[in-house]
């Protein structure tokens, strides 16, 4: 009896090692840092090439540049929130959209959320906007008058869509949204538009003529008081993925019609369960990423702030030499050095506009 009982505890010693073992095993896992909370930390952009790495909704950013508070046709809301950052090319969209939907007759851009400044998952709200490519716009005109920080962090925005019927607000749809929406999906480098389903129907009921643009608009839940704008992965990115090209019908079919079903709006099965976003560490980012955070920054926000025609000039703050960012072409080749970045100045060259995608074959 003694004999058993000794080997029972030498048994229970040995596992208790063995568990004991296993936990330490598993705890720099369980305590690897989200990469929201790395990410949302940053306060300014690297001073590198610009480039995007990953995809949408999961990757990140360098050489990001931040759109002006104000401008002649936009001014930037939640400023606390610091997400009026992105890849040049999508800050230069949005200018471009500001000037020409003024000439259309919008009285300007009210902008929301674009990126933080090294992308990445964001604290809050957003699964995508993580690679500088994303922006969303207000569907509420901007005032004829420039607004206090406090008014930029407390007004709301105007929902356009009745939350019962899932349709558009007729009394608050004018054709100059439809208008701003078309210019919008005018633009070569812009691949698809995010609105609310109800939108959709309502560009598909009333569009006359050229109808090839609303293939660019695509339903989805939420963008009732704002569109969401993404522009497709720039020149200098070869990691950047690429979303699935929209079809090319105008989308107002079947596709359209489900969304006026039950399906899409039945409770979520599992609403507890966390998001990607509050879950994803490093190890789910692509490897770049980790070199992004670590890459030095501009002076200050201002050095990296874009102001019209020509990328800003900035200078790295003084800080021990970082890793250089990668920079290769899709073919392996040296791309870019890192002493080339978002920051020198580019009046001859200005941001590369892609050009169309080809056809499929």
């Amino acid at each position: 009896m003694k004999s058993s009982t000794r080997s029972l505890g030498a048994r229970n010693a040995v596992l208790a090692v063995v568990l004991a073992i296993a936990g330490l095993a598993a705890q720099p896992a369980a305590a690897e840092e989200r990469a929201k909370d790395l990410f949302g930390a940053e306060k300014l952009p690297t001073a590198t090439a610009p480039q995007s790495f990953g995809f949408y909704s999961k990757g990140c950013f360098a050489g990001g540049v931040a759109i002006p508070m104000d401008g002649p046709t936009w001014q930037v809301m939640r400023p606390s929130r610091n997400r009026r950052w992105g890849h040049p090319a999508m800050i230069a969209t949005i200018e471009q959209l500001s000037r020409d939907a003024a000439a259309d007759g919008w009285p300007g851009l009210l902008i929301g959320d674009i990126a933080q400044p090294r992308g990445g998952p964001m604290l809050t709200g957003h699964a995508s906007h993580q690679i500088g490519l994303d922006a969303d716009i207000w569907l509420t005109p901007m005032p004829d008058r420039t607004m206090t920080r406090a008014q930029r962090e407390t007004m709301s925005a105007t929902l356009m869509v009745d939350e019962k019927t899932h349709l558009v607000k007729d009394a608050l749809w004018t054709p100059r949204h439809t208008a701003l929406l078309k210019r919008a999906a005018s633009y070569p480098q812009v691949e698809r538009i995010l609105v609310n389903p109800g939108i959709k129907k309502k560009l598909c009921d009333t569009v006359k003529g050229d109808r090839t643009w609303l293939r660019k608009i695509r339903p989805f839940w939420g963008h009732d008081y704002h569109f969401h704008m993404r522009i497709g992965c720039q020149p200098g990115s070869p990691t950047c993925k690429a979303q699935e090209a929209t079809p090319d019908d105008d989308g107002c079919g079947k596709p359209l019609a489900w969304w006026f079903t039950q399906e899409p709006w039945r409770p979520n099965k599992n609403p507890d369960a966390p998001k990607a976003r509050d879950v994803m560490t490093m190890a789910n980012l692509p490897k770049e990423c980790r070199a992004v955070l670590d890459a030095p920054g501009p002076a200050s926000a201002e050095a990296a702030t874009y102001h019209g025609g020509a990328v800003p000039v900035a200078v790295a703050a003084p800080e021990p030499e970082a890793p250089s960012l990668p920079a290769t072409t899709a073919s392996g080749t040296a791309g870019l050095p890192s002493a080339v970045n978002a920051f020198t100045a580019t009046p001859e060259v200005g941001v590369p506009v892609p050009r169309p995608r080809p056809p499929a074959k």
